[in-house]
């Protein structure tokens, strides 16, 4: 009814982490029954604004949050997903959160299984009480039920299709007591057409119960299809709140993107060489970023931008052609076949990585700034060494090394103390400067480099690209760019391949219409 207090508000939540806004005055309320459809571009806030209302470790890590998050009209700041549990709010994330060698059952029953008492109580405490394991089956089985879906209670987790783990996890929170808001990130992202159909019309029945669904999809045409209303997200801010009522997939893409990139300096005609690097039927097995089948072919001297919404394969395929993941497929550089699953035969043929993963494969936190620079074309090239007796052994050439530092420290304005500084030392954004000058020694005719600019702040951005535009147009570097942020690709890059389900939905100029790249990423096709 109108007149009814909201199931759950929020108003004038922010977030910060180490120092950069990442949400800024949110506020919207959501009634019982309703489903709000969430929806909005990589980075735009959806899964921290949820994370912020079940509690979630990080964020009060981080310093919490501020603003005020209401439920049934009572203030509340949860500490722990308990404390969100316990106050009818269940969460479903990307990620599965399953113990595999457990069944269904007991996965959907976790901590909350029903108890007999027996005499090993009284000597060893309620740990020893034993299960009523039928009426644990019984539980599990009316929640999966109301999915609509035929999984046995007694499948054990490890032997089920991805589809069955995802109606498991979502049975586990509507089995819960006293649910009364369902919060579900990207739920339809691992199944078919035909088991998101189930879904979704599982969650209308769960709505016309009295539960609160929050949906989080890039599948804009299954909001429309589920959502009272729909939330756009864009840039940390709430850009519209708006009843369903005659939107369209358009509409959204429009208002998710919403603004329109000055590419004037990006589309002049320029000559390029011939064909610098090629792939066919590309396949790569990494775990959230699964490349299915992607074939695209790149001149000399271009700049070709990969976007597309996290978790569709676009940082799959840098990372499967340089060899860090398994992958299939045939790849070419200047004609010459690729071997794939090598990666010292990928810099052997002229290629360079810059991965997105900067602490974990980029740098060498412990080691000197020089060190790291210099590191890549020491293992590749054999060069910053002195030889001595005719090449019998040979030692590092520290003033080549610092030399070539200082040089990299001064063009791409890393902030520093010297050479010799370990890079654990720096900010995110001066690392990812770091991994940069290391790949720029090597001095590659081709460049991949996957999320250049990701946690760094507006001045470093602008460095960063225009170091990767520098050599591109003076060293005549080809590169694949690899972004969440569609806007630096637009600004930077020939073509643009937007990648959705672990394949290309299709390549675009930058001057595209900004409604035309969120169609592709939504999984639509451009009329």
């Amino acid at each position: 009814m109108a007149g009814d207090v909201p199931l759950l508000k929020l108003e004038g939540v922010t977030k910060d982490f180490y120092g950069t806004t990442v949400l800024s005055g949110i506020g919207f309320s959501l009634n019982k029954g309703e489903i709000l459809g969430l929806v909005g571009e990589n980075g735009a806030g959806k899964t921290t604004m949820m994370r912020i209302l079940f509690g979630m470790s990080d964020i009060i890590e981080t310093g919490g949050y501020g603003g005020s998050i209401y439920v049934e009209g009572k203030p509340v700041s949860f500490k722990s997903p308990f404390e969100a549990l316990d106050a009818g709010i269940g969460m479903v994330h990307q990620e599965f959160s399953l113990i595999p060698g457990f069944t269904a059952c007991e996965n959907i029953m976790l901590n909350r299984e029903p108890t007999a008492y027996n005499p090993s109580v009284e000597l060893f405490g309620e740990r020893l009480a034993t299960l009523r394991r039928g009426e644990m089956r019984e539980h599990a089985a009316q929640a999966l039920s109301k999915l609509g879906v035929n999984v046995s209670p007694d499948t054990v987790v490890s032997e089920m299709p991805v589809a069955h783990k995802q109606f498991t996890e979502i049975a586990r929170e509507i089995s819960r007591d006293q649910v009364k808001l369902l919060v579900l990130d990207e739920p339809t992202a691992v199944l078919t057409e035909g088991e998101a159909d189930i879904l979704l019309a599982s969650l209308k029945r769960l709505a016309a119960e009295g539960i609160a669904i929050i949906f989080i999809s890039h599948r804009l045409h299954e909001v429309i299809g589920i959502a009272d209303r729909v939330l756009v997200l864009r840039d940390g801010h709430c850009i519209k709140d708006i009843a369903n009522s005659g939107l369209s997939v358009k509409d959204i893409t429009t208002w998710m993107v919403g603004r329109e990139v000055d590419v004037s300096g990006r589309t002049e005609k320029r000559e390029l060489g011939g064909e610098a690097f090629r792939v066919e039927n590309l396949w790569v097995d990494m775990p959230g970023e699964t490349v299915r089948d992607v074939s695209f072919s790149i001149k000399k001297g271009e700049i070709f931008g990969i976007g597309g919404l996290a978790g569709q394969g676009k940082l799959g395929i840098p990372n499967g052609i340089v060899g860090l993941f398994a992958a299939g497929g045939r790849a070419w550089i200047d004609g010459e076949i690729l071997p794939l699953g090598d990666p010292r035969k990928v810099l052997d043929a002229g290629a360079a990585f810059v991965s997105e993963d900067r602490r974990g494969v980029g740098l060498l936190l412990d080691e000197s700034l020089e060190w790291n620079i210099a590191f890549g074309a020491i293992q590749t090239k054999g060069q910053y060494l002195k030889k001595f007796f005719g090449g019998l052994f040979s030692l590092r050439d520290e003033k080549a090394m610092r030399a070539l530092a200082e040089e990299y420290i001064k063009k791409l304005e890393i902030k520093c103390t010297g050479s010799q500084q370990p890079a654990k030392e720096l900010s995110g954004g001066n690392q990812q400067k770091i991994c940069l000058s290391k790949a720029f020694a090597l001095d590659p005719k081709l460049l991949f480099v996957s999320e250049p600019t990701r946690g760094i702040d507006v001045g470093a951005k602008k460095i960063v690209l225009d170091t990767l535009r520098f050599y591109n147009r003076q060293r005549g570097t080809t590169i694949i760019m690899v972004s969440s942020e569609l806007e630096e690709l637009r600004s930077i890059c020939d073509r643009i391949a937007i990648v959705d389900e672990g394949k290309i939905a299709g390549v675009l100029p930058p001057d595209s219409p900004a409604a035309e790249f969120g169609l592709l990423m939504s999984g639509e096709k451009i009329a």
